[in-house]
């Protein structure tokens, strides 16, 4: 047994707050001495744990009491479902943690100006500059000629989701020219790049039949700092959250994931980067 002081001393509960709690019935002492004072024992330091797990979720005490007074209440299913909440709530601090982390560097990530035309413009042709003359090729045939290809370029900037898109995910517009201006269109460099995603998304597939959340949170770590270097990002939070919604949206792209990785992979991975994020 243990007296109300060390129950305090243990936990970092406050005497007043166990003297409440056992004033409003929600924790009760597990009895009384001769000369009044509490006493716990350990199944009643366990149910005072799982308060300050419920405390933790910001749920009142009223709420708290109906839940462990109802009679069909299960303890390892609340302890779940505490866990679940709790991760979802350090990821949430986590992202951010991360926004502050970009803010105290000096990133802007509330800028959201458009583009000039000038600007648009020194961004196509320094793309069309670092683009291979196969790639070019290919994609002056689909459009129809370089004007066309070109328009396209033009349009991809000009269009407010995707200027929007692009604003959210760099922050300001000065990071999304400094990040096409630093591309380099290294034939190389980009087939490593996409063989750790693939990479990654093996261990995602892994962590989906292992039912392993702990190495899927480590998958969307990995897949955040490559897309950190694949796209020059200070952050992947935005872009990876984007691409969760399109996977969970967009049929197309879901699709090419699945048919290359596995049947349920886009959709496994969706919910991996929000649940790592908190979304």
């Amino acid at each position: 047994m243990k007296t109300v002081k060390e129950v305090s001393e243990i936990t970092g509960v406050s005497i007043r707050t166990l003297r409440y709690y056992d004033e409003i019935g929600l924790l009760k002492p597990t009895e009384l001495t001769e000369a009044g004072y509490r006493l716990y024992d350990n199944k009643a330091l366990e149910k005072l744990q799982e308060i300050m797990f419920f405390r933790e979720l910001e749920i009142p005490l009223a709420d708290i009491k109906k839940i462990m007074d109802n009679p069909n209440y299960d303890k390892e299913q609340a302890l779940l479902a505490q866990k679940s909440l709790l991760e979802q709530k350090r990821n949430r601090l986590n992202g951010i943690i991360e926004l502050i982390t970009d803010v105290m560097k000096g990133v802007n990530t509330m800028s959201f100006g458009a583009f000039s035309n000038e600007e648009v413009q020194k961004m196509v042709d320094h793309t069309l500059e670092c683009m291979s003359k196969e790639s070019l090729d290919e994609q002056v045939e689909k459009y129809g000629s370089m004007e066309k290809y070109k328009e396209h370029l033009v349009s991809g900037f000009a269009n407010e989701q995707a200027a929007a898109d692009l604003l959210k995910w760099y922050g300001s517009k000065e990071k999304v020219i400094e990040s096409v201006m630093q591309s380099t269109g290294s034939s190389e460099e980009i087939k490593q790049e996409q063989e750790e995603n693939a990479k990654i998304y093996k261990q995602f597939m892994a962590a989906k039949k292992a039912g392993d959340m702990d190495m899927a949170h480590s998958a969307v770590e990995r897949l955040a700092e490559n897309y950190k270097t694949m796209f020059a990002l200070d952050n992947a939070r935005n872009i990876l959250l984007d691409l969760a919604k399109e996977y969970l949206q967009g049929e197309k792209l879901a699709e090419a994931t699945d048919s290359r990785f596995g049947k349920g992979c886009s959709e496994y991975v969706a919910h991996a980067i929000q649940h790592y994020y908190g979304a």
